[in-house]
């Protein structure tokens, strides 16, 4: 049985791209759930990878978009 890999993205982008970058967030397969925050952070990105080096290249994928400026990953353990 394979353990899916759970984590979170809390992440800061441009000034006035947080919806925008959102959408484009929650395109990708293993995202669960992009919320726009009014914090800290701008945006929380929940994450079911099925590898560590599955996330890993998710979360480069979310680091590479024009509008993050910063991430923070918080990976899961049980």
């Amino acid at each position: 049985m394979v353990e899916i890999v759970k984590a979170y993205v809390v992440a800061t982008v441009k000034r006035g791209t947080e919806h925008h970058a959102a959408q484009k967030i929650r395109k990708i397969k293993e995202v669960t759930e992009a919320l726009v925050t009014y914090s800290l952070y701008d945006i929380v990105v929940r994450i079911e990878a099925k590898s560590l080096g599955r996330l890993d290249k998710i979360v480069t994928d979310i680091r590479q978009m024009a509008e993050i400026k910063q991430t923070s990953t918080l990976v899961g353990a049980q």
